[in-house]
């Protein structure tokens, strides 16, 4: 058994994770274990917030008692915000803390479109334009190349969460460009799981979202090859995990609590 644990902030789409589970295989389990979200604006302090240690911290401790193999920081906002460098020393402190493999979504983005081998990227964010820019900035910093980014305007968690599959396929076309080989939508606040497949259908290329993309990178911190072609191009071959992302510095990025 494959048991791999996610900290989620507050209660949105957590119902995607289930729905996973239900898709992957039955010896893959997914634990969710929910942070305190006491703001879900999508301002940079709120955001920001969510992400702090001692809220990160609260809730190892159940993740733990479950027996994960790796933990997964699944928000978006609550990551890149921090930047490069916030977001690296952020997963490291958590992969401490719990004393075993960290990552977040966020990192989860970059190492999904190294797997898919997509050269250029279009950005489709739920988010008002300044935290879509800085989701793109994060990108770009990893080295994606970004054509294109939309930015919905969004204002909070609570708005995203209730949107449905016709919404989030209208996001997904307005950043779509011809030359894109893939759409990123991240938000784990956005409920996309039982809408994968009719999204890539729809646009003709792979799409990676923010709760899809958390799962993959947990199993891929647990070494855990996965296939399930109902969660989109991301999960339709088994294939070896790739390198960790790595920057400038050469550092390794986010990979089992190692330098």
């Amino acid at each position: 058994m494959t048991t791999v644990g996610f900290l989620y902030p507050g209660h949105f789409a957590e119902d995607d994770y289930p729905r996973m589970e239900i898709l992957l295989d039955s010896t893959i389990r997914l634990v969710v274990r929910h942070t305190e979200s006491p703001d879900d604006s999508y301002r940079e302090d709120a955001l920001r917030e969510l992400g702090a240690p001692g809220r990160l911290a609260a809730g190892i401790g159940e993740l733990q008692r479950s027996g994960v193999q790796c933990v997964v920081w699944a928000c978006d906002g609550g990551s890149f915000l921090y930047g490069p460098q916030g977001a690296h020393d952020q997963v490291m402190a958590l992969a401490r803390e719990a004393g075993v493999p960290a990552s977040s979504t966020s990192i989860g983005f970059v190492h999904a479109v190294r797997k898919l081998g997509a050269n250029r990227v279009a950005v489709a964010a739920t988010y008002p334009e300044d935290i879509a820019a800085r989701f793109t900035a994060f990108l770009r910093a990893a080295g994606m190349e970004v054509v294109a980014t939309h930015a919905a305007g969004v204002a909070d968690a609570t708005e995203a969460a209730a949107w449905g599959p016709d919404r989030v396929r209208e996001l997904a076309a307005a950043a779509d460009r011809p030359e894109a080989d893939a759409v990123l939508l991240p938000d784990t606040a956005l409920h996309t799981i039982g809408h994968l497949t009719e999204l890539e259908e729809a646009l003709g290329k792979p799409v990676l979202t923010a709760n899809q993309v958390s799962v993959r990178e947990a199993l891929r911190l647990a070494d855990r090859p996965a296939w399930a072609p109902r969660l989109g191009a991301l999960f339709a071959a088994l294939e070896s995990p790739p390198a960790p992302v790595t920057w400038g510095s050469g550092r390794m990025y986010a990979h089992g609590g190692r330098r």
